[in-house]
Parts: structure tokens; C-alpha cells; sequence
């Protein structure tokens, strides 16, 4: 089987704490707590997304995301392994069921880079994947079920898939006649804007059902002249482009650095869609930044922004219908 350039470029990751520090000129900083908190959950960075971190810059706002610290193995109270209690809401083959009317497939585990403030940093991929033979219980399951409209593509993170794979489930599911829409969540193109090839795209243009990618992009600088290039195919096929980003401290709780965000987001063609507060992961606890100063930065983005470019600032909570916009969330601590 022919390997794809992106797949090529993803197998030359950085796989070692040691190796990006030295690409980033930051080789003195490295520390053995690092070393044990990135075998505790592993390190991965792809080469593209390393270019766009500032050199011997050790607090660089995109390093920071990838970097493992010392705090992640610190047990925090009220910080748990299943923040979203995603395991409760499993159907098996892979299907999680949160909300009425759409369905979430987890379709690998695997990822491009592995974000520290992952909420999924302890899941259990192996139990609760898409193994291809299961594939066709899984339909099944979807098709019993008429009251499902749009389906959810995750992980890990489903661009992580080959286009040959990603081309015969989104065949499966466009013959499914009660859907009528198909979310993809991302973070691939952000890191290796080569993922979003030709033969990504003929699968999209392929596809009857109504279509958006959504983007995870919690920085400015994450926002690329090569991502941008390569998202103006989707643009011209009519995909809906979406951004959701998480808040976490010392990468993206100023305004300057939201206002900033939102307004590149619209630049590249891409609606603000949310603003998460920390789903609370245990290894994540020092990302979090506490609702009473989330709302007021969101107060002033609101100040700041024009409406269409203000992202709702959420929290999902486990059995809520829906996430929840704060501060009404609060209610449900």
C-alpha cells in the first residue's frame, strides 16, 4: 500500500522530549520529570507544528501545549480519568451517545500530536475504537435508530486514517437515509496542513451529506499560511469550517490573544464556534483557568468582537443535554 506524504511526515514526529528541546534550542531546560510525565502519556509533536514555536523560547505558548511538566503527575482533587464520563455513554463498536439526535464515533486513538490537556489522555482506545469488522454492526446500530441526523467523526483523531479508509465510512454512512449531516473533528490540518490532500478531498466532494470540519485551534500563531492554503479547497467545495478552542492558562487566557484568534479564525474562512472551559482530566490541572476570570475575559472578547466572531465559552458536563454556557453551568458543579 502506497504511503501518502503526510503519513510520511507524521512517521518523522518527534517522539522524544529530548530531541524537540534540542530542535528549539532549549536543550537546558530539559528535566528527567519531563521524561517521566511523557511515558506516563505519550509525547508526540509533528516537525511542522515544532517550526512554528519560537526558538529558545521555553514559555512559547504552542510548546507549552505539547511539553510534558512535572505537574501532570501531581493528583489533584476534583480532576479525574474520565472527565466527560465518556466510558458511561459507550454502545459498543465504538458509538458514543451523548446527545439527542447525533452520535459521536470514536474511529482510532491514534493522533498527530499529543495535546497535555487531552480529556481523553486516559481512555481506553483498545475497548472502545472502531475496529473495522465491527463496522457493519455499528450501521446497524445507526440505521435502527431514526431519530440520529449527523454523525460525529473523533478519536483520537479520525484524519489520522487513511483517505481509503475515511472514503469507504463516509460511504457507509451517506447510504444511511436518515442522516443528514457528518461533523469531523480535527486538529490534523492545524499540525500538517498536508493532510488535506487531494484524495481527502475528492471523499468530500463524493459525500451527500451536508458537511463541516471542526478545527481545534487555541492559538494565533497556530493559524498558518500553509493551513490557510490548504483549507481554501474546503472553502470552494461549501465545508463548513468551525473552530473550537479550550482556555487554558499561559497559552490563550488574555484577550489580546482571543481577540487576536477569533479575528484570524475569520481571516482563514473560519467561524468561531466554542471556547471550552478545561474538561477536568487528571494530568491537566495546571491549564485550568477559574470560571470567575474565564467570564470576565469573555466579557471583554464580547467587548472587543463583533457577535459572529464571540465563540460561546461552555462546559460539558457529564448528563447535561447539551454543554452548557457559562455561567449557567455553574449550577451544575
Amino acid at each position: 500500500m502506497k504511503t501518502e506524504k503526510w503519513q510520511q511526515q507524521l512517521t518523522a514526529s518527534f517522539r522524544k522530549v529530548e530531541e524537540l528541546l534540542d530542535y528549539l534550542e532549549l536543550a537546558p531546560h530539559l528535566h528527567p520529570s519531563m521524561q517521566a510525565a511523557g511515558d506516563s502519556f505519550s509525547f508526540r509533536v509533528t516537525r511542522f507544528f515544532a517550526s512554528l514555536m519560537e526558538k529558545g523560547n521555553i514559555n512559547d505558548p504552542l510548546l507549552r501545549q505539547v511539553l510534558p511538566v512535572a505537574a501532570e503527575r501531581e493528583f489533584v482533587p476534583g480532576f479525574s480519568s474520565d472527565p466527560l464520563a465518556d466510558r458511561s455513554f459507550h454502545e459498543g463498536h465504538g458509538l458514543l451517545h451523548k446527545y439527542q439526535g447525533r452520535v459521536l464515533l470514536i474511529t482510532t486513538g491514534a493522533c498527530a500530536i499529543n495535546c497535555r490537556y487531552c480529556f481523553r489522555r486516559h481512555f481506553p482506545y483498545n475497548d472502545h475504537q472502531l475496529p473495522k469488522n465491527h463496522w457493519q454492526a455499528l450501521f446497524g446500530q445507526i440505521r435502527e435508530d431514526q431519530s440520529i441526523s449527523e454523525v460525529i467523526l473523533s478519536g483520537g483523531d479520525p484524519l489520522s486514517l487513511s483517505n481509503s479508509r475515511l472514503a469507504a465510512l463516509v460511504e457507509e454512512l451517506q447510504d444511511i437515509a436518515h442522516l443528514r449531516r457528518l461533523r469531523i473533528h480535527s486538529r490534523l490540518p492545524v499540525v500538517l496542513p498536508q493532510r488535506l490532500d487531494p484524495p481527502f478531498l475528492e471523499v468530500l466532494k463524493k459525500n451527500r451529506l451536508n458537511t463541516s470540519l471542526v478545527l481545534h485551534i487555541n492559538h494565533p500563531r497556530e493559524i498558518s499560511p500553509e493551513l490557510r492554503r490548504a483549507l481554501l479547497p474546503l472553502r470552494q467545495l461549501g465545508i463548513v469550517l468551525l473552530n473550537q478552542a479550550v482556555l487554558l492558562k499561559d497559552v490563550n487566557d488574555s484577550a489580546d490573544t482571543q481577540v487576536t484568534l477569533n479575528e484570524r479564525l475569520f481571516e482563514a474562512g473560519i467561524l468561531p464556534y466554542y471556547l471550552h472551559q478545561l474538561d477536568r482530566v487528571q494530568g491537566a490541572a495546571h491549564f485550568s483557568v477559574d470560571d470567575h476570570r474565564a467570564l470576565q475575559l469573555h466579557a471583554t472578547m464580547q467587548a472587543r468582537l463583533p457577535g459572529y466572531l464571540l465563540p460561546r465559552l461552555v462546559r460539558e458536563i457529564p448528563g447535561a443535554p447539551s454543554k452548557l454556557t457559562l455561567p449557567l453551568s455553574q449550577n451544575h458543579e
